[in-house]
């Protein structure tokens, strides 16, 4: 039996380190065939002489490297396309700049009416509209037809006053014989002034500042 003298394991030792040493972390999270080879080698070098690894055991290693190196470029590949989707996005997006945007979102006030898009529940009998100033404050409550044709908000109060500008969000509530039924956003248009990229998908600005996913847009339609 031959065996292998106790300079040979002294000279492997510093190997090993170098080895160690040399094999930064980037490697292992971007693994290449070269990378391989080395941690093949070392591996070699250090195996015990007496219970050396098998042939298949080789053949194991390098199928499952091979699968690792194709997951790492398949994931890059990926990340390259998820780019050129969100930049193709955006550059359709752009065109939205400057029309109004149905959704269920604050809407600013300026003096003008906001048009509606209320949609009650099915059974209800009576509906009412409900307007919260942007603190949340309930500023008006009036009772609206029961169709799902748009509503011209005015800006009025229950008293029939003006009410400032500023963000308004709008709610209806849905009753049949009395008994409220529940109560939902109600969708109006606002103008869409910025799109923006986001890490989950293009984001339209509108002019009171809220910020929404473009699939949250249900219509589009020219600004008065």
């Amino acid at each position: 039996m031959t065996t292998v003298p106790p300079t040979s394991a002294v000279a492997s030792t510093p190997t090993t380190s170098s080895a160690t040493t040399a094999t930064p972390t980037s490697s292992l999270v971007n693994p290449d065939f070269t990378m391989f080879l080395k941690m093949l080698t070392t591996q070699m070098q250090n195996q015990d002489p007496l219970n050396p690894m098998q042939s298949s055991d080789f053949a194991v290693q390098l199928a499952t490297f091979s699968g690792v190196e194709q997951q790492t470029k398949t994931n890059g590949l990926l990340t390259g396309i998820s780019g050129q989707v969100g930049t193709m996005g955006m550059t359709q997006l752009a065109g939205w700049v400057g029309m109004e945007a149905r959704v269920a979102a604050p809407t600013a006030f300026t003096g003008s009416p906001i048009t509606l898009a209320p949609a009650p529940e099915a059974g209800a009998d009576a509906t009412t509209l409900i307007v919260t100033n942007s603190s949340g404050t309930e500023v008006a409550r009036t009772t609206i037809p029961v169709s799902s044709a748009t509503y011209q908000w005015t800006g009025l109060d229950n008293n029939g006053v003006q009410l400032p500008n500023g963000n308004y969000t709008f709610q209806l509530e849905n009753s049949a014989k009395g008994t409220v039924l529940g109560t939902d956003p109600v969708e109006s248009y606002s103008k869409i002034v910025e799109a923006q990229s986001d890490t989950n998908g293009p984001v339209l600005v509108l002019d009171s500042g809220a910020q929404v996913a473009s699939t949250a847009v249900k219509a589009l339609r020219a600004a008065n």
